[in-house]
């Protein structure tokens, strides 16, 4: 019994430790700034704009779904956390991807890194649990 505690504190410590930015969020108040902010554009329930991949006459993409639906959950945590305070080209621009239209304003003088962060746990929060683990995977390890 002492091993399936050890293994069982080692399995939830590096799950912790894996979505720490994630962790101990109010998911109530990212849910509230997520229908102030954000459902215009993304949905009320995640579900994004119609034919999300299809780009308009001036090549941006509409919003995509938050849901596990959309592309969201195959980003890492600080990815969607610049693409969220920057806005879409500057994140990319900050990772060497350049030439791509976003409609993703930056929402950093109007949020602060702690909001956007609870909305990110809340988007996080409404995924199956076999999405959250494998979007976990895309996080890199923490020292």
């Amino acid at each position: 019994m002492r091993h399936f505690w050890a293994i069982t504190l080692c399995f939830v410590a590096t799950s912790v430790l894996a979505d720490h930015e994630l962790g101990n969020r109010d998911l109530s108040n990212g849910q509230s700034l997520y229908a102030e902010h954000c459902a215009a554009c993304h949905g009320a329930n995640l579900e994004g704009q119609p034919d999300w991949r299809t780009p308009d006459e001036n090549g941006v993409l509409p919003a995509p779904p938050h849901d596990e639906t959309g592309h969201t959950w195959h980003h890492d945590n600080y990815l969607l956390f610049e693409y969220t305070k920057l806005g879409g080209e500057a994140a990319l621009a900050a990772r060497g991807v350049t030439g791509f239209s976003s409609g993703m304003p930056g929402f950093g003088d109007t949020l602060t890194d702690e909001e956007i962060w609870d909305i990110l746990a809340y988007i996080h929060s409404t995924w199956p649990e076999r999405v959250q683990d494998i979007q976990a995977t895309r996080n890199p390890p923490h020292e």
